[in-house]
């Protein structure tokens, strides 16, 4: 009799359907970051993925780069690239990834220097890229030049990541660099270093989408229901932020207690009308930046893919369907 209540109990166990496994999303990110890539940290801590119906679990690793690499050897489900990067996997032979929304493609740069009054004290100065060719170099040479400054009258110094030209700012080895406004918070205090061109001003300049979050096709056909939720709680998340910023900064102040109030009242005040609210990708902007991407040193010679090799934006039309536009415009 006991073994046929086990052999019972066994039965009704394995008809059940088995629980799905959490939807995995891979980022570079230790930690919460700042603007604007908080939003998806945050719509995870806030409850926004639990109330649009889906278990998101943060796959973690050290650089950006590797970010693509985790995705396309399966260790998640979406990943948040740079597009640049995207392009160059499709370019290499990859045709089944796909950019389905931008939480972040606004991002907060701002060029920085160190004991110059103006932009124009530039000419002639030593300024900070990542490497020549790179987006990071791309960008700010459009900026500048809108900003009126020759590109061809300066100092370009290879200095690779971020940290490494913020602290050779300090150091009085370059006179200027990109930043994001998040780094800036870091430094901004240190005697003789200012904004020569702010956040606005920069992505006035250079309005070019440069994150997204992929997919691969087989989650598109698997897991559709789960991106759709996804992109939905991300959605939600920007345009509460954008509706009350006192919403981020009380958020920022519990997933970052090491960051001042002022400086985050500061970030938020930055970004105020940056966030994504209508999921941040349409063909024109993937097409524009891509044409864009294809004028620099790593895409010579290489023609455009089409736009459905890297793009799907029904899950984002289908979301943003369901949920209206933003009152406010994106």
């Amino acid at each position: 009799m006991k073994r046929l209540c086990i052999l019972a109990l066994s039965a009704a166990l394995l008809a059940l359907p088995a629980a799905a496994e959490p939807f995995r999303l891979i980022v570079s990110d230790a930690e919460t970051p700042l603007v604007p890539n908080s939003v998806m940290e945050l719509a995870d801590r806030q409850g926004y993925f639990d109330r649009a119906g889906v278990e998101v679990e943060f796959v973690r690793v050290e650089q950006s780069p590797m970010v693509m690499t985790a995705l396309r050897a399966g260790e998640g489900e979406m990943a948040n690239v740079s597009l640049d990067i995207l392009l160059q996997s499709v370019v290499a032979g990859a045709d089944n990834l796909r950019a389905v929304m931008s939480p972040n493609k606004s991002l907060p740069y701002l060029i920085a220097g160190k004991e110059l009054d103006a932009i124009g004290d530039l000419t002639g100065k030593r300024f900070g890229i990542g490497r020549p060719g790179s987006v990071d170099h791309l960008l700010s040479m459009r900026v500048l030049a809108a900003a009126g400054i020759d590109p061809d009258d300066l100092q370009l110094v290879a200095l690779g990541q971020p940290q490494a030209r913020a602290q050779a700012l300090l150091a009085g080895q370059i006179d200027a660099t990109t930043m994001s406004i998040g780094s800036f918070t870091a430094i901004d205090d240190t005697p003789g270093v200012s904004v020569l061109i702010d956040v606005a001003g920069y992505y006035e300049a250079a309005p070019i989408l440069s994150k997204l979050n992929v997919v691969t096709s087989r989650t598109l056909a698997e897991r559709g229901d789960e991106v759709q939720a996804v992109i939905e709680a991300l959605v939600l998340a920007a345009r509460d932020f954008q509706n009350d910023p006192e919403t981020w900064i009380a958020a920022m102040q519990e997933a970052r207690p090491d960051m001042a109030e002022e400086d985050l009242r500061m970030l938020s005040a930055a970004f105020d009308g940056a966030w994504t609210v209508d999921g941040g990708l349409t063909a024109a902007e993937l097409t524009e930046a891509q044409a864009w991407l294809h004028e620099g040193e790593d895409f010579a010679g290489i023609a455009p893919a089409p736009l459905e090799a890297f793009a799907d934006l029904a899950p984002l039309e289908a979301v943003l369907g369901k949920l209206g536009p933003f009152p406010a415009g994106n």
